[in-house]
């Protein structure tokens, strides 16, 4: 990578520092470890004549961090060791792999949030973002609780508004159409028509209108059955055969056998063809009501567009429907009550949580004032500001941090007001108050020791070596004072090998970081008296 040839480096616990001279390829190390982030950052990454440059960044993770929860809703494998890979190649390709699985720059990035902090005199997001200082402010007063029960409550006001104003949005789309509800469910609950009522009805004014036409030879049918036609021959001839069956000697018992059945279905038919003719006989008014009926039903299911047999279903929908408008006034109401409760119960929450705030608040700005003064900036303000905001899920407190760096002068926006020295030192004292539960993410500080030198430069070695105490974090400074401090110490090398400069990092033990020390705090020429007074500064 640019002037990297090959290079591995381990960093440990604590506080881990990198030094080097100005050019020395401090800055790339950096750029090396945001290019595997997945930051944005420069493109020309890859050393001249080489086809590609290739960044891997082993972080243990504990368990409960929040990467495993990204790890798993992006479908990649877990576990205790999170291995992220990037590979530049030389035309501008980026390729990105999280545990030897190809990944999107954007899963990238969300791990990268849960992994790494970088802070310096250019970073315009986190601590110098407002958008951040409510989240900020709730973590350094631990407020986690007050904001799931806040949360809570917003949610159930979100939903008891929606149900409100669905109800009134169905009750107002109902009440469009009242008229129409009463009129039809009256004119349905008038016809009362039944399941298959239209099918009978069709029938019998078949049968009606046919009856007519056939009764006639019905009637005559019936008389020549009936005993003025053949049941009378019958019978004749019955009577005729039995007054000669005593001198016919026995041959007359077979035909008499026989006209016997034949009266008896002769009888059966006469009854059945009795019956059709009662039946066809009917009241000429009758089928005139029965046509009305039939009309009246196929009418109304012609008009809803429905089938007949459906008016009696399609007849109660619109009752349920009238019903709801009847009783959508007491809903409403009971809605509203529920809606009033659940707003009642936000703003409880939320004014406990903003007066828990402004406490915070205050409590922070001691701090921060505690933390400014061994940092020569005790005449410097710093105020947190909480006011009203428009309502949310976390209240309806917007925060700011803000600094005034001399008496009388006017407060403003940390990135604003304060100069490049100042900032970097308010940025290490927030950082200082706010670390509580940092102990998950590596912190790196870009040169924030800049311009500043002697008990003030000592008094940033040792806020960033009391952040180390339950976090890596690591720093870049020119600072001595500061790389004594630390608890692991690299020295970045910039050497020229057969015309091609390259550069490296090596690690120092106890004599080297004498030397190290003394060439930061007296230049190219180490005397002894530098060295011993390294020595004084990496005293314990």
């Amino acid at each position: 990578m640019l002037l990297i040839d090959r290079l591995e480096l381990g960093f440990q616990p604590g506080l881990n520092v990198l030094t080097g001279e100005t050019g020395a390829g401090k800055s790339i190390l950096l750029d090396c470890l945001g290019f595997v982030l997945g930051w944005r950052g420069r493109a020309e990454l890859v050393r001249a004549g080489a086809d590609q440059g290739e960044v891997t960044a082993v972080f243990d993770l504990p368990p409960g961090h929040a990467a495993h929860a990204i790890l798993a809703e992006a479908g990649l494998p877990g576990g205790s060791e999170l291995i992220l890979r990037r590979v530049n190649a030389a035309d501008g390709r980026k390729t990105a792999f999280i545990n030897d699985r190809r990944a999107s720059g954007e899963v990238l990035r969300n791990l990268a949030d849960t992994l790494v902090e970088l802070h310096g005199q250019h970073d315009d997001g986190g601590l110098l973002n407002p958008r951040g200082h409510r989240v900020l402010l709730d973590a350094f007063a631990g407020h986690d609780a007050d904001l799931a029960d806040l949360r809570a409550a917003w949610t159930a006001c979100t939903a008891a508004r929606r149900r409100l104003t669905e109800a009134e949005a169905a009750l107002d789309a109902v009440r469009t159409e009242e008229d129409f509800l009463r009129h039809a469910v009256k004119e349905l609950d008038q016809l009362a028509p039944e399941p298959g009522e239209e099918a009978s009805l069709d029938t019998r004014r078949r049968l009606m209108q046919g009856a007519e036409k056939i009764r006639a030879d019905v009637a005559r049918a019936l008389s020549a059955l009936g005993s003025e036609g053949a049941e009378g021959v019958m019978r004749d001839a019955n009577r005729w055969l039995e007054g000669a069956a005593e001198k016919a000697e026995g041959r007359l018992e077979a035909p008499l056998a026989a006209l016997d059945r034949a009266l008896i279905e002769l009888g059966e038919a006469h009854q059945g063809v009795e019956k059709v003719l009662e039946a066809l006989s009917f009241d000429p008014y009758q089928l005139e009501a029965v046509e009305e009926r039939l009309f009246a039903i196929r009418a109304l299911a012609r008009k809803h567009g429905v089938l007949a047999d459906d008016l009696g279903d399609f007849a109660q929908g619109l009752r349920d429907r009238l019903a709801a408008l009847d009783g959508g006034a007491g809903q409403i109401k009971a809605l509203a009550a529920d809606l009033a409760t659940q707003e009642a119960s936000y703003d409880a929450r939320a004014a406990k949580l903003g007066l828990a705030r402004r406490a915070a608040a205050r409590r922070l700005d001691r701090a921060m004032a505690a933390e400014l003064a061994p940092l020569k900036m005790e005449r410097a303000v710093f105020a947190t500001h909480v006011s009203a905001a428009d309502p949310g899920p976390e209240g309806r407190d917007s925060v700011a941090f803000t600094v005034a760096t001399n008496p009388g002068a006017p407060a403003g926006p940390l990135n604003k007001i304060a100069s490049g020295g100042e900032l970097s030192r308010f940025l290490l004292a927030l950082k200082v108050c706010l670390s509580q539960g940092a102990d998950a993410l590596v912190m790196i500080f870009d040169e924030i020791d800049r311009g500043v030198g002697g008990a003030t430069a000592d008094a940033v070695g040792r806020r960033l070596a009391r952040l180390a105490g339950g976090a890596q974090v690591l720093v870049v400074t020119h600072s001595p004072q500061v790389a004594a401090r630390g608890g692991h110490h690299w020295r970045v090398e910039k050497k020229v090998s057969g015309g091609v400069t390259t550069s490296t990092v090596v690690p120092l033990a106890k004599a080297d970081r004498v030397d190290e020390i003394a060439r930061m705090l007296s230049g190219d020429r180490v005397t002894e008296a530098a060295r011993a007074a390294a020595s004084e500064l990496l005293t314990p």
